[in-house]
């Protein structure tokens, strides 16, 4: 992997590999015993399971592997991510939902909801009952009520009970990682950027993928340190002459990874991703003191997602990051029959076109058919930025 045909840290290749050695890693883990929680979302609170003594993981979601396996039972126009999610389940294809003891989702849309069902017939699957508004005190109160709920199911399934310290302590780690991970991402703010979009994006898709955190996290800071030295000595930059794209919409990684390469191919550097895999995830911090099951919900409901209405802080975030990122432009990519990410993509436009920010949006799914149509639009698009 290379930035300007210049080698990377042997390190930052680790975390580009890191799902598919996470395999080994994760069966070595359930060797010792430990229990693992398979996960789909953002909103799903990690730290509840860190407190629990539990291994959380991301399950396998971004390829079309097994999306003809699923339309066996779900309706072929159903959006790709659902559909692969449970492909990957009822295939038995993904290590990660084997290996897990449970499944936690969340109601973040219809077609989530019934899928979780399904998958309920395989899998012990327990369903947070998402808010659709963040803006109602009753909407807090019944986000608090689930992580309540999420606590009580994981003490009674694997014996275990969690303390307000044991929730402290690993909100306390779980903010150190965030904090790390911003350190990363934030080196693309440079002018010229430290690294690609591609590269970043492996990063922060690999790190879910390191089980070990304290390993993780040295990783983490070892990367950081070696990048700014070599950043500071003129080393591993990007061209400042490409045109800075922010990322915004739908989950990234694995298959959607090629939207950011025909970025790349096209004159454009991918500087921020706003999606759940970058900075919606780790931009804000849980708070410290105080009540951590308040502080914890009320966290995880502030994350500004399409499902929420009105969705206010997707906006703040977004036009935070062009500012500090320097955009020249936003991309939003939409995953094909995602309706709210596609239907609020008006007023995201109508918003960076009062900032005055050029924006385009593009829908996709899992396959690599429309490759050619993408990169001609990102073409297109990066043009009208010189």
């Amino acid at each position: 992997m290379t930035i300007d045909n210049r080698p990377l840290p042997e390190i930052f290749e680790s975390f580009s590999e890191a799902r598919k050695n996470g395999f080994l890693a994760m069966k070595k883990l359930k060797e010792e015993g430990k229990g693992v929680v398979g996960t789909f979302c953002t909103y799903t609170p990690y730290e509840l399971f860190m407190a629990a003594g539990l291994i959380p993981v991301g399950l396998c979601s971004t390829s079309d592997e097994t999306i003809a396996e699923a339309e066996k039972t779900l309706p072929s126009n159903l959006c790709p991510l659902i559909k692969a999610s449970y492909g990957f389940a009822v295939a038995d294809k993904c290590p990660y939902m084997y290996f897990s003891d449970l499944v936690v989702g969340e109601t973040t849309c219809d077609g989530k909801k019934k899928m979780y069902e399904f998958l309920g017939r395989i899998k012990d699957v327990h369903v947070m009952q998402l808010p659709q508004t963040q803006q109602l005190p009753s909407a807090r109160s019944a986000w608090l009520s689930e992580v309540h709920r999420l606590k009580e199911f994981l003490e009674k399934k694997f014996g275990r009970t969690i303390t307000d310290d044991d929730l402290r302590e690993a909100i306390k780690r779980r903010n150190q990682e965030r904090a790390s991970l911003k350190e990363f991402y934030e080196l693309s703010a440079l002018v010229p950027p430290a690294m690609t979009g591609q590269n970043q994006l492996s990063f922060l898709f690999g790190s879910q993928f390191k089980f070990n955190q304290a390993a993780k996290l040295e990783e983490i800071e070892n990367t950081v340190k070696r990048l700014k030295e070599a950043y500071a000595k003129g080393e591993n930059q990007v061209d400042k002459s490409l045109k800075r794209i922010v990322i915004t919409g739908c989950p990234m990684g694995g298959v959607t990874e090629k939207v950011v390469k025909v970025i790349e191919e096209s004159g454009g550097v991918v500087v921020a991703f706003e999606n759940c895999t970058g900075a919606k995830q780790y931009d804000r911090q849980v708070p410290e003191t105080g009540d951590p099951w308040t502080n914890l919900a009320d966290f995880y409901l502030e994350i500004g997602c399409a499902v929420m209405s009105p969705n206010n802080n997707r906006f703040e975030l977004l036009g935070r990051l062009c500012k500090q990122f320097s955009a020249d432009g936003v991309i939003e990519m939409v995953l094909t029959a995602c309706q709210p990410y596609s239907v609020e993509s008006i007023n995201i436009r109508e918003f960076l076109r009062e900032k005055g920010v050029p924006f385009m949006s593009l829908e996709t799914d899992y396959s690599s058919s429309d490759l050619e149509l993408l990169r001609n639009r990102a073409r297109a698009f990066v043009e009208t930025l010189s």
